[in-house]
């Protein structure tokens, strides 16, 4: 019987390791964490956002930033409803919510992880908790064995690295299989927190930290290039912004600074009222100023507001806060509609790796055979997961990377 080893137990790790079992071949799991899944268990605020349930699969390929041609063998081997039916036959029942996101019904990650945990133990899989991998050891004819961190040497026919980014580091993802891919000869690319939040070169959102915006319009723009557009809930903070808005602009934040308009800065533009096109706020704004015709200007805008933004918006406006309404002129007025059309903030960098959800960057996957997930370098080493140059946006897609390449690692693995 084939015998696999599985560096890594999240989630790429634990579905290798039960595809490579179920596949006939004898499997053992080593995870360094004290329990399986101990980024998964934090993933979704606790909820574990498992995949998107979109019923066309061009929309997880959409979703992708990073080398979505190198996945069209993992997802079409292993999709989003492979995923689902997995899942729900082992014991946790799913529900789909907004953006076509799913979730345990239970709304708890820890079930996820209870489903995992009963499909390696009915597979067979031997799973080491405690148990770091030091080297992976090979010749010239390819893979051999790996030693563990008490020095024991552990041989086998095929090893898959499911050691996953550094985004989270205290959940043990320190970067342990970018050691492991250097030292058998692959390239890394340059890696970055993603889905991460933004700091910004204006103070004043600290002003209104805390305050959450629905249903706002996000663009990201470096030079005359749009980056990111997106609509939905972003929050203010004490650094600058977060949310899942400003999570998924993230991810184009340094892909676009190595490009030409590296000289350019990389702004953010909120759409407060994105329901309105500028005419028809024009004339909202006609209307409540109307309605508000008496009073000064500070005190006409709690119709359209969170009172906290409030002061801002007037601060910025340059308009006179104890004007009266009525003395308010046109051109005032426009230029008002246009700052709400477009709040703006310049981005001086992202948050680091420990409040980054994932890692963009890591193990080229030009060195990887995208049908089988097996290095070109090195043969019968496998990678799946976020240790690979992959990554996507929020919603469930970076999961979907992570069942669909364990999958298709722990199969290819198992069948060589």
């Amino acid at each position: 019987m084939k015998r696999v080893i599985v560096i890594g137990g999240g989630a790429a790790g634990m579905m290798a390791a039960y595809e490579a079992a179920i596949s006939g071949s004898e499997v053992t799991l080593f995870e360094k964490n004290e329990k399986l899944g101990k980024k998964l268990f934090i993933t979704g605020k606790g909820r574990c956002n498992v995949c998107n349930a979109a019923e066309d699969i061009e929309v997880l390929f959409q979703n992708v930033c990073t080398n979505r041609k190198f996945l069209y063998s993992a997802f079409y081997t292993w999709d989003n409803r492979s995923v689902m039916e997995l899942l729900e036959k082992a014991g946790c029942p799913l529900k789909i919510e907004r953006g076509d996101r799913v979730f345990p019904v239970s709304d708890h990650s820890s079930d996820v992880i209870g489903a995992f945990k009963r499909l390696l133990d009915r597979a067979g899989v031997k799973v080491k908790l405690n148990t770091g991998v030091k080297e992976i050891v090979c010749d010239e004819v390819g893979f051999k064995a790996v030693r563990l961190s008490g020095g024991e040497l552990v041989s086998g026919d095929a090893c898959i690295i499911c050691t996953g980014g550094v985004s989270y580091p205290s959940t043990g993802s320190t970067g342990d299989g970018y050691v492991f891919a250097e030292k058998l000869g692959h390239e890394l690319t340059e890696r970055h927190p993603a889905l991460v939040p933004l700091e910004t070169k204006e103070k004043w959102p600290e002003e209104v930290m805390g305050l959450s915006l629905k249903n706002v319009g996000l663009k990201m723009t470096r030079g005359k290039k749009v980056l990111y557009d997106g609509f939905g809930e972003m929050m203010f903070t004490h650094f600058g912004v977060t949310g899942p808005l400003v999570l998924s602009a993230s991810s184009f934040y340094y892909a676009a600074s190595k490009k030409k308009e590296e000289s350019s800065e990389t702004l953010l533009s909120i759409d407060l009222k994105p329901a309105l096109d500028a005419e028809q706020l024009d004339r909202r704004l006609l209307r409540e100023f109307e309605e508000n015709k008496a009073k000064h200007f500070q005190n006409s805008l709690g119709a359209l507001f969170p009172s906290k933004l409030i002061p801002i918006m007037i601060r910025l406006s340059g308009i006179d806060p104890n004007k009266k309404v009525s003395e308010i002129s046109r051109e005032e007025r426009e230029q008002f509609g246009k700052l709400i059309k477009n709040l703006p903030l310049t981005v001086k960098g992202t948050r680091d790796f420990a409040e980054a959800i994932i890692t963009q960057g890591g193990v080229s996957v030009k060195q990887v055979n995208p049908s089988t997930m097996e290095s070109k370098v090195m043969p019968g080493v496998y990678f799946a997961g976020e240790v690979l140059d992959l990554d996507a946006m929020t919603g469930g897609f970076n999961l979907q990377i992570a069942w669909s390449t364990g999958y298709l690692a722990g199969k290819s693995a198992a069948e060589k």
